[in-house]
């Protein structure tokens, strides 16, 4: 079983920047996929951005040249550096993992940007 903990969001006005960090714990491997969803109120959780284990990435359009993930895999931990945020990024971040087609999810982080 992994488990992930998200740290790092917040309430930031417009414009402004916030790092999100996701810790997991458990057996990691290099050709699992983590990344990060997204899911505000009244909406479906969405891909906010993936990375794989040789660092290949992947982004939601709406973020395009605005989010960029890592990954550190020495210690298991991926982040989601986010910058010129707008309010409608305003929603609760979920840090995923994904291996052989099994989802494990940690317990989400709010992260608010006022206008």
């Amino acid at each position: 079983q992994v488990k992930l903990v998200e740290s790092g969001g917040g309430l930031v006005q417009a414009g402004g920047s916030l790092r999100l960090s996701c810790a997991a714990s458990g057996r990691i491997f290099s050709i699992d996929i983590m990344g990060w969803y997204r899911q505000a109120p009244g909406k479906q959780r969405e891909l906010v951005a993936d990375i794989t284990g040789s660092g290949r990435t992947n982004y939601a359009d709406s973020v395009k040249g605005r989010f960029t993930i890592a990954r550190d895999n020495a210690k298991n931990t991926v982040y989601l550096q986010m910058n010129s945020l707008k309010p409608e990024d305003t929603a609760v971040y979920y840090c995923n993992h994904l291996h052989l087609g099994v989802n494990n999810w940690g317990q989400g982080t709010q992260v608010t940007v006022s206008s």
